[in-house]
């Protein structure tokens, strides 16, 4: 057979057929929906309408088996580190844990309904009660959450894990031991070794405005409020003050300091304003707010927050939680602006001593992280201490700017969670309705016990290197939360609603 017509550059060109009979074995209509090959310049809905076509693309087929073998290399590494897998049941009872319910009426029991889990959590502390030191399952979890591009909508999947006689420290060992390997396997990218550094809550909010901080970006938020204590300008009276600092900032041009302003001022971030100003090479201080900055100010921003010359720095001023979320979301904007944003690695963090409770949007005190959390003093501390005071065994893991884990020391005695909860605006008859299983199991000898719970999604979408979470998933939903594929979720016949006792009132027909 002749070899000139080889074709090295595509998969099949070294190979040749010569048909003596062709039988059609599934028929095709003559035009496709879209070009599969080159699916990036599709619309996303249409994709997800004919799924089925999208996972024939290459790369999308790619990430959806490097899934199965991700999923796998964790179950192995859970396997030989002594952790059991235990599935847990997906119809359970209704808990608040931070988002809402996805509610399932039983036709059995009318007017009554369970709940699919936000999180297997009452569960895996029932294991540790029933003396299983070491749980571990790929937990399908489902909130009713907004969709994200680094969060699926209704369902999600994570490496759910817990330990018995165990602490913080002893979780993060795990943690250190399998998403390094896992990360490590399927990338060449460099991955952070463990230990992984440990940021307090609080020193996160001040030096990154977020709890959930990409440690590739090279700047850092500091608070200037003592400097500008005397200043005559208005914008800075009585209002925390946050600076960042650019190295080389100066060579920027006006376009690049009014697209921040303009930036800084979107609803999104909420900014009345951005103010900033030049140090030039000469050591002068020029544009936007320079004729506010006396010489004195002028010597302590040089010297105690490293302001030299050729450097720009942007002044947000608010109320202090307000100040802070406005300079983190600058701090992204000018990394990604000025590309200052590490590239081919992977850098971890754990946020840590989270506080135990927050107010709530009426005012009320509600629980910030975990409700099921250990309170830092215990006890002692939620009789004595002020709730907004009060820090909590409560841990996120973090990898370039997603959270990426979550987990704590779990409250394992039924009278420190029974204080807690009141705190919260529970009663203890609440405690025993609403979390009765746990109630009851805790008074009869409960080991001490913590936990994490990696998200797998989120995982597999940055070793992918992909910004968007349904590109790792076979079948997702859209951004509405539909399922275009399935033309889910769907009206139903009034028969099934008649099955589980349910009738629809006009204003939602």
């Amino acid at each position: 057979m002749e070899r000139a017509s080889k074709n090295l550059k595509i998969p099949t060109g070294e190979i040749e057929v010569v048909a003596k009979k062709l039988e059609v074995l599934g028929k095709c209509k003559n035009v496709l929906p879209f070009e599969i090959n080159n699916n990036q310049e599709v619309r996303e809905d249409l994709r997800l309408e004919y799924r089925f076509l999208d996972l024939r693309n290459q790369d999308l087929h790619n990430n959806i088996l490097l899934r199965s073998k991700v999923l796998k290399t964790l179950r192995d590494k859970m396997d030989e580190l002594g952790f059991a897998e235990i599935q847990t049941p997906i119809l359970a009872n209704s808990s608040p844990e931070g988002a809402r319910d996805y509610l399932v009426p039983s036709r059995i029991n009318a007017g009554e309904f369970y709940a699919l889990p936000q999180a297997p959590q009452q569960f895996k502390q029932l294991l540790m009660v029933s003396g299983f030191d070491k749980y571990f399952q790929i937990a399908p979890c489902f909130r009713d959450e907004d969709p994200r591009a680094d969060r699926a909508p209704g369902e999600f999947y994570q490496l759910d894990f817990e330990m018995a006689f165990s602490t913080q420290e002893d979780v993060f060992k795990v943690i250190e031991e399998v998403i390094p390997y896992t990360f490590k396997k399927f990338t060449n990218w460099k991955v952070d070794e463990g230990p992984f550094l440990r940021i307090p809550y609080k020193e996160a909010m001040e030096k990154y405005g977020i709890d959930k901080p990409d440690l590739r970006n090279p700047l850092v938020i500091q608070d200037v409020t003592a400097v500008f204590e005397h200043s005559d300008f208005n914008a800075f009276k009585g209002k925390t003050i946050k600076a960042i600092v650019i190295p080389n900032g100066a060579l920027q041009g006006r376009k690049f300091f009014d697209k921040m302003t303009e930036f800084a001022t979107t609803e999104e971030v909420g900014a009345k304003g951005l103010a900033w100003t030049k140090w030039e090479e000469t050591g002068d201080v020029s544009g936007g707010i320079a004729k506010f900055i006396t010489e004195e100010m002028k010597q302590v921003l040089e010297t105690k927050y490293n302001v030299q010359k050729n450097s720009a720095v942007f002044f947000i001023a608010d109320e202090l939680e307000k100040a802070q979320k406005i300079a983190g979301l600058v701090r992204i904007e000018l990394g990604q602006k000025l590309n200052l944003i590490e590239e081919g690695v992977y850098k971890f963090c754990f946020i840590v001593d989270f506080p135990m409770y927050e107010l709530s949007d009426e005012g009320t005190i509600d629980f910030s992280h975990n409700p099921f959390s250990m309170p830092q003093g215990g006890l002692e501390a939620l009789e004595n201490k002020d709730p907004l005071e009060i820090l909590a065994y409560q841990y996120d893991l973090v990898c370039n700017g997603y959270e990426m884990a979550s987990g704590a020391v779990r409250n394992h005695n039924p009278e420190i969670m029974v204080k807690a909860f009141e705190i919260a605006g529970y009663s203890e008859e609440d405690v025993k309705n609403r979390f009765g299983a746990l109630y009851n199991a805790f008074q009869y000898g409960t080991p001490p016990h913590a936990g994490a719970a990696p998200g797998i999604d989120r995982m597999i979408m940055l070793i992918v290197n992909s910004k968007n979470i349904r590109e790792v998933i076979a079948f997702p939903k859209n951004k509405k939360a539909r399922d275009l594929l399935m033309n889910a979720p769907s009206v139903v016949d009034e028969q099934q609603l008649k099955d589980v006792h349910i009738q629809l009132r006009e204003e939602n027909v």
